[in-house]
């Protein structure tokens, strides 16, 4: 059985999507177990002491000054939960739900929140039971953490609310006693600890960034079959140009280019049909390897962040304290994804305007529409159109979220980072981009038809045998979605990328 083992400390942005996608098992490591005792120990002496302490025993928020007795801490946990649990919306996919219970474990699993040992493993148990909590996507600030979605996930593990077992949407109760796992009676610390943090869009974040590492390759290798198809000039991507601008995405991108094209027999040089090509194409290199230091500047932050305690107070067993901060604010995610919505959209944005070219006859010397029976037939035309749709629509999106800010809790809480909606964004210019690059790789490989296939590089011919794999070539005018559908699903798949990755023995550089 394949797992994945929580310190608190090592998890990967890969873990993440294996727990995630691929069902992977999910442990807590011994010595994580210890460290989660100690500080539960620590918040127990704090409440028999009667001990002032944020959280622990008084209210929360702009009720930090109301003082809770022993005998009520339990029903402050309860009613923190049902009370923030006010999403609105559609729900996450099964997926993110994963990514989100798991990375909640992760940061529980430091040791610095005090939550009971048993309480964590439920958590885990879900995760590994197949019990996936209904969290309605919208209604976090990313201030104190994703309180809202967070709360709805936990509902379910007091055995409320409600979740998805088996495909079927169930009560919180009925989904825990199908598979076996009692609801826990939340104490001292507990609610705050699970609720506390900025797991939702953290995992909503990771599984964008992952993503959208091998959308940069797939646009490198959609970029590369278009070349081909515009009979494209090779000199603009030779390193010796990039050597002197050294960023590490531009020369990735350069050695792509000149891996994927290597042998072909469609290219061109500098002064042989003309001396430069346009921007779309000559600028691959600089625009898609800004975009892919952007996102590597990305996952630098969502690794740091995946291993990060996020919730208030910490707790501190070494020196028996428990200090009020501001881990739980969503700032340090909420610009970086932000930045990943630009940089998705700047890769939509290139993609469409090769597909221009493509389809164009005033830019090109292929049939107008890529259609041999234009006029009567339509071709590629209002294919370009949804691309421009898509892209436009991006432009709307990537205005940031983290600029944003309305105070809450009385205005405790006066600066919050909408981290959440950047997250939430970023997924959805992704999904758009990733259809951008779908249209390029069907028009690109279109026009290839109109030279000739078998002279084709290394890897775009693996990558054109990918798309004819499961679409002909276009002939007569068909309904265009259903390839759109099928090409699509090899691009969400990374089936491209991997395909090309294998068969050449060369990883595609991303940095």
């Amino acid at each position: 059985m394949n797992k994945i083992v929580l310190d608190g400390n090592s998890l990967t942005i890969e873990d993440v999507v294996n727990v995630a996608r691929n069902g992977y098992h999910v442990e807590l490591a011994k010595d994580a177990e210890k460290k989660v005792e100690i500080a539960r120990k620590v918040v127990e002496d704090f409440v028999k002491k009667e001990t002032v302490i944020y959280g622990i025993t008084t209210g929360f928020g702009k009720f930090e000054n109301v003082h809770i007795s022993q005998e009520d801490t339990k029903d402050l946990q309860r009613n923190l939960i049902i009370s923030h649990a006010c999403g609105v919306g559609n729900a996450f996919d099964f997926e993110t739900v994963r990514a989100i219970m798991l990375l909640r474990a992760n940061a529980l699993a430091v040791g610095n929140s005090g939550i009971r040992l048993s309480t964590l493993k439920t958590l885990i148990e879900m995760i590994n039971k197949g019990v996936y909590p209904y969290i309605p996507e919208k209604g976090s600030l990313g201030a104190s953490g994703d309180l809202a979605p967070l709360s709805h996930m936990v509902l379910v593990l007091i055995g409320m609310g409600e979740a998805i077992v088996d495909g079927k949407r169930i009560t919180g109760k009925e989904a825990m006693d199908k598979v076996g796992l009692t609801p826990v009676e939340l104490t001292s610390k507990e609610g705050l600890a699970l609720i506390n943090g900025t797991q939702v869009m953290t995992a909503v974040g990771c599984l964008a960034v992952h993503d959208a590492i091998q959308l940069c390759k797939l646009s490198d290798i959609s970029a590369a079959l278009t070349v081909e198809a515009l009979s494209g000039i090779t000199d603009a991507y030779d390193p010796r140009i990039h050597t002197v601008r050294p960023h590490k995405g531009q020369l990735a991108t350069a050695y792509n280019m000149l891996d994927l094209l290597e042998g072909s027999g469609l290219t061109t040089r500098q002064g042989q049909l003309r001396n430069q090509d346009a921007y779309s194409l000559r600028c691959i290199p600089q625009i898609h390897g800004a975009s892919k230091d952007a996102i590597d500047y990305i996952a630098q932050k969502v690794l740091i962040e995946i291993n990060s305690v996020t919730d208030n107070p910490i707790i501190l067993p070494e020196a028996n304290l428990a200090i009020s901060g501001g881990n739980f604010h969503g700032q340090p995610m909420a610009l970086p994804f932000d930045f990943l919505a630009i940089a998705l959209s700047e890769i939509a944005n290139s993609s469409e305007r090769r597909i221009e070219r493509l389809v164009n006859p005033q830019l090109n010397d292929l049939p107008a529409f890529l259609t041999p029976k234009g006029g009567l037939h339509s071709g590629f035309m209002i294919a370009q159109y949804a691309a421009a749709a898509l892209v436009s629509e991006n432009k709307v999106l990537a205005h940031p979220a983290s600029v944003d800010s309305i105070p809450s809790s009385a205005n405790q809480e006066d600066h919050v980072s909408m981290g959440t909606i950047a997250a939430r964004k970023a997924r959805e210019i992704l999904k758009n981009a990733q259809n951008v690059i779908t249209i390029e790789l069907l028009a690109g490989a279109q026009g290839v038809d109109f030279r000739d296939a078998s002279k084709l590089g290394k890897g775009t011919k693996i990558a054109y045998d990918q798309v004819r794999s499961v679409v002909p070539k276009w002939i007569d005018d068909r309904e265009m979605y259903k390839d759109q559908e099928l090409v699509y699903n090899l691009v969400q798949g990374h089936d491209i990328v991997k395909a090309v990755e294998s068969l050449t023995g060369q990883l595609l550089l991303q940095k």
